[in-house]
């Protein structure tokens, strides 16, 4: 069996062309980092059987990151290339086409996009582009599944291209190539074309990325509070629990219906620690919706074309703070949730700034359900309460990735490099699946690991030690703090759910102080049972840990200089 690896530029399709050849759904996105593992698939075509490999996109056969290194390995080991090619963009495409070919290895050139050329004025000679190049050239639309059989018949016919260039020959060779094969022809600009020159523009992409962030967080809201309210709420209190409860009192074991369904003394789910009770109300009812909502506008800006220019609009911001315009697109998904916010952290290929952007990701704002919460008590304060609470979280979450920053510098920061894809209308179709794949991913990943947290809690509740717990803390918070000794369980639920915890504030009758206050630790003191294992498994248990620690001590502290400051001028 030979193998094949996809290379090629970051967003030149490398992904949908391997899904497509390989049948295998992966999700894809038209911004750099998509890929960050290896991804493998078999494909038989006719009497050949291949091992397709997707690998990430690189500009040049030189070494300037992990990812880099990574790729060229790929390649070496590779039996055949595949050179993907952005049509669009076909001088900036054949620096990385000629270095391959140097590589002596059987190669087909791709030229992905083909039906976008048309639209733009763009024609291309292939005849001649494959007579230049010397191996097979095919014209490819990935999006609309336009030559893929005619890619695989490609591969039988490789070729290797026997051409040796320095820098310097090369780029003269690209001159020539392109003046060849290539001609352009007036059009005028469209629509789409009209909206992406404007959220490129230095007032107008403001202008759009705040829109896009404020109409996301609304859709997300409403979304996520109605399939709650609407959908799963009612699944599982009318339908999932009754019917669990009537087949676990079968169980003759007592032991192992406290593990399933836990202390069935409460009748709030998040309560019994039981893994088929808290486990699956925290995953299915508290988390998942906002999940499936905030992916569903977020798959349709990445398919719209719209994030990598979210990522240039915040890049000089995120200069400040140590990161570049690629942490935006994870900080933008946590203000909804924050587990899909630290699960695409894996697309940062440097750890510092992964650290960096979780730890921004965890202070800068509440999740969108702890949000819902926090404005709609807070406005019975005040407009100026909710500002206040929201002025100090950024505050906090800005102040400290900037002294991470000037203490973290152990590896050195990549340049910002990213792509601008033409804006598309999303496919119905494409969105569909890559949905299914980030859900299938969310119950893969993340439900295993509540159901952990939870029987951790449930052990804890068995043996006392929670409630010990409550009554250590319930006094210093009084102290330290100024709020009600009530709280301390309000706390620990805080670690199961996080806009509960605020939700049961309200019949302790708090101070608008006492609530600041209370919002404020609430917020910062530990992220929820499905975000903590999130983070474990995208950085390690040591370095999660010590975040976590940290924040704490912080929250503590800030909590603490809040209170007595109110204490003084109130």
């Amino acid at each position: 069996m030979k193998k094949v690896i996809l290379a090629g530029n970051p967003n030149v399709g490398k992904s949908l062309i391997f899904s497509r050849m390989t049948r295998i759904r992966i999700a894809t996105a038209n911004y750099a980092g998509t890929t960050v593992e290896m991804k493998t698939g078999k494909c038989r075509y006719k009497s050949n059987e291949y091992e397709i490999i997707d690998g990430p996109g690189i500009y040049s056969l030189e070494k300037f990151s992990k990812t880099d290194e990574i790729a060229l390995q790929l390649i070496d080991e590779a039996d055949i290339i595949i050179d993907i090619i952005d049509s669009t963009n076909l001088e900036r495409n054949l620096n990385l086409t000629l270095q391959l070919l140097q590589k002596k290895k059987p190669t087909v050139v791709c030229l992905n996009f083909w039906d976008d050329t048309v639209h733009k004025g763009i024609t291309i000679d292939v005849q001649a582009l494959e007579k230049l190049l010397g191996v097979p050239v095919i014209p490819v639309s990935a999006l609309r599944s336009e030559g893929i059989s005619k890619l695989l018949d490609s591969l039988a016919h490789a070729k290797i291209c026997n051409i040796e260039l320095n820098e310097a020959e090369r780029w003269n060779l690209i001159g020539s190539i392109i003046k060849s094969v290539q001609k352009l022809s007036h059009r005028h600009h469209t629509l789409l074309e009209r909206i992406s020159d404007f959220t490129l523009h230095p007032v107008g992409g403001i202008i759009t990325a705040i829109f896009v962030l404020v109409f996301t967080l609304i859709i997300v809201r409403f979304l996520g509070e109605g399939l709650i309210n609407g959908v799963f709420e009612p699944f599982y209190s009318h339908l999932y629990n009754p019917l669990l409860q009537s087949m676990v009192k079968r169980i003759p074991i007592l032991g192992l219906r406290e593990i399933l369904v836990g202390n069935t003394a409460y009748s709030d789910p998040l309560q019994s620690f039981g893994i088929l009770t808290s486990g699956v109300y925290i995953a299915l009812v508290s988390v998942f919706p906002y999940f499936f909502s905030f992916y569903l506008v977020f798959g349709f800006l990445e398919d719209f074309g719209y994030l990598p220019r979210l990522s240039v609009v915040f890049d000089k911001f995120f200069h400040h703070l140590g990161l570049h315009g690629y942490s935006s697109i994870p900080v933008m998904l946590g203000l909804g949730c924050k587990v899909p916010a630290f699960m695409a952290t894996r697309s940062l290929t440097n750890r510092r700034e992964k650290i960096l952007t979780i730890t921004l990701i965890f202070m800068s704002a509440p999740c969108l359900s702890q949000s819902a919460m926090i404005v709609s008590l807070g406005m019975n304060y005040g407009v100026l309460t909710v500002i206040t609470i929201y002025a100090i979280l950024i505050f906090l979450a800005i102040g400290m990735n900037v002294l991470m920053n000037k203490f973290y510098k152990n590896e050195d920061s990549i340049e910002f490099f990213t792509e601008f894809p033409a804006c598309r209308i999303p496919s119905i179709k494409l969105m569909a699946g890559k949905l299914w794949i980030r859900i299938s991913e969310y119950f893969a990943e993340v439900l295993p690991m509540i159901a952990i947290g939870v029987l951790v809690m449930n052990v804890l509740s068995v043996l006392h030690v929670l409630s010990f717990i409550i009554e250590i803390v319930k006094w210093p918070t009084k102290i330290l703090f100024g709020l009600p000794a009530e709280i301390a369980p309000i706390m620990l639920l805080n670690f199961l759910r996080k806009d509960a915890s605020v939700a049961l504030l309200v019949p302790l009758n708090l101070t608008a102080p006492q609530f600041i206050c209370a919002c404020i630790f609430l917020t910062l003191s530990t992220p929820c049972l499905a975000s903590f294992f999130t983070m474990i498994k995208e950085l390690s248990t040591k370095t999660t840990l010590k975040i976590v620690g940290l924040i704490l001590m912080i929250s503590i502290i800030i909590t603490t200089l809040l209170h007595l400051l109110f204490t003084l001028i109130l």
